[in-house]
């Protein structure tokens, strides 16, 4: 719990705020972080990524959320809220955090974006067939800008996909690396450099092997054509 790498019990809290006389101040921070919106060392990793001079993403499933469109994160978040993931208050809290964060990318100068997606996110349809045509035009606009590299991993390459989970990697002004990892439960934050490195490695295999940017982008626009 010192480190930051266990949340503190309910339990723990109550005995911190008894040994410091606090008046219940650990307990409710202790509350506010299990009722969070936001997986266990996510908001340290969103503090460094608005400081970051390079990211690297990957993700299947769905597209990555700094380059979704609103209606495509909302979509995501009305579907979680439908499954009971999620309350009403903490979707809306999910929705309006990822706003702020895509807002303090538009920094001067930006950072380098390389994204690599699985080629479920652009085929699986969210929020219905405007939301992800809107969602696919952004991605082709975005592949256009100098500071992204898009690129789609085919399902062709099968095994050979590095990674079987979401994966962001920084490269920090001091050149220092950090990676986060997340499952449908929780998340992983990755501090230590030299820890780092066999996942940029394995990130920079995953872009051998996946499609160019332009192949990439010709086939968003090919399944854009499919859609209103």
């Amino acid at each position: 719990m010192e480190t930051n790498r266990r949340p503190p019990t309910p339990r723990f809290s109550k005995k911190l705020d008894k040994a410091f006389g606090t008046d219940g101040v650990f307990a409710r921070k202790t509350h506010d972080v299990k009722n969070s919106p936001l997986l266990e060392g996510f908001a340290e990793y969103v503090a460094q990524e608005a400081k970051a001079v390079e990211l690297r993403l990957f993700d299947l499933g769905i597209v990555p959320g700094l380059l979704q469109t609103q209606e495509y994160a909302e979509a995501i978040a009305a579907g979680a809220v439908r499954r009971g993931s999620v309350t009403q208050d903490q979707a809306e809290k999910r929705v309006d955090y990822l706003a702020a964060r895509q807002l303090r990318l538009r920094r001067d100068p930006p950072p380098l974006v390389h994204v690599v997606m699985d080629e479920s996110c652009i085929r699986r349809t969210v929020g219905g067939p405007t939301v992800m045509a809107a969602q696919l035009e952004l991605l082709a606009e975005l592949s256009a800008l100098p500071h992204t590299v898009l690129q789609v991993a085919p399902y062709a390459i099968g095994e050979n996909r590095a990674f079987d989970l979401p994966v962001n990697i920084l490269t920090l002004p001091n050149r220092s690396l950090m990676s986060y990892a997340e499952s449908s439960q929780q998340g992983h934050l990755e501090r230590d450099s030299d820890s780092v490195v066999p996942i940029l490695t394995a990130y920079y295999q995953l872009q051998v092997a996946a499609l160019s940017p332009v192949e990439s982008v010709a086939l968003i626009s090919h399944l854009r054509k499919d859609l209103p």
